[in-house]
């Protein structure tokens, strides 16, 4: 391994399992600062992606990759959608639905809100940068995907139950699944963006909640 991706091996290491390892040990202190740590931490790799003349910034956006992809997006998004129905219907009925019917006014601030405050950042983190960053520490496309989606699933850990991360692992699988094939984080933002909001729509959010800590 050369010297140049030997550094970039570690600095995954460090940001991708370190760090959140770390949050898990202070995820009580942490849960008020996460919307504030994934908007610093996009914008930083925002601006590695920009600044590295190998980097096609068009990824950011690729409307056309947006349009090819969308048809399948959104299939997807509609069959598996009662995954989480079905599974807080067994599990946890209460929870089914508790947002939009207890918190109406909230519920739509965080259907607006979120895709543009955490959804499309994150995607710029665990897909563009990652995808482009650490591209030759991988042999294939394939374990770039599942190495985001891990890193994706590891970034949830910090919320203290074993509903995100799994979930999040599952999602960061799609989500690198649809950067690969469409190479726009538009694409991904957007599928990340939907899925989110039918977790929260549905009751399965809570788990995603960093408000959740310490009461689950």
């Amino acid at each position: 391994m050369s010297r140049s991706n030997t550094f970039r091996c570690l600095e995954l290491l460090g940001l991708f399992l370190g760090f959140p390892v770390a949050l898990y040990f202070m995820r009580h202190d942490f849960r008020a600062w996460v919307i504030v740590t994934i908007l610093v931490f996009a914008t930083g790799c925002t601006i590695a992606l920009v600044t590295d003349k190998t980097f096609d910034r068009r990824r950011l956006w690729n409307v056309a990759g947006l349009k090819k992809e969308l048809g399948r997006i959104l299939l997807l998004l509609l069959v598996l959608t009662s995954v989480p129905v079905i599974y807080l219907a067994l599990t946890e009925p209460e929870r089914l639905f508790a947002f939009p019917r207890r918190a109406l006014v909230t519920w739509v601030f965080v259907m607006v809100l979120y895709p543009i405050l955490s959804a499309y950042p994150q995607e710029i983190i665990f897909r563009t940068f990652f995808f482009h960053r650490y591209r030759e520490l991988f042999k294939s496309e394939r374990m770039m995907i599942i190495a985001s989606a891990l890193a994706f699933g590891l970034a949830h850990v910090f919320l203290a139950n074993w509903i995100a991360p799994v979930f999040a692992t599952a999602g960061g699988l799609l989500f690198g699944w649809t950067y690969a094939r469409s190479q726009s984080t538009l694409a991904a933002g957007l599928e990340h963006a939907l899925w989110g909001n039918v977790l929260f729509t549905t009751g399965l959010g809570w788990y995603f909640y960093a408000g959740s800590i310490g009461a689950n």
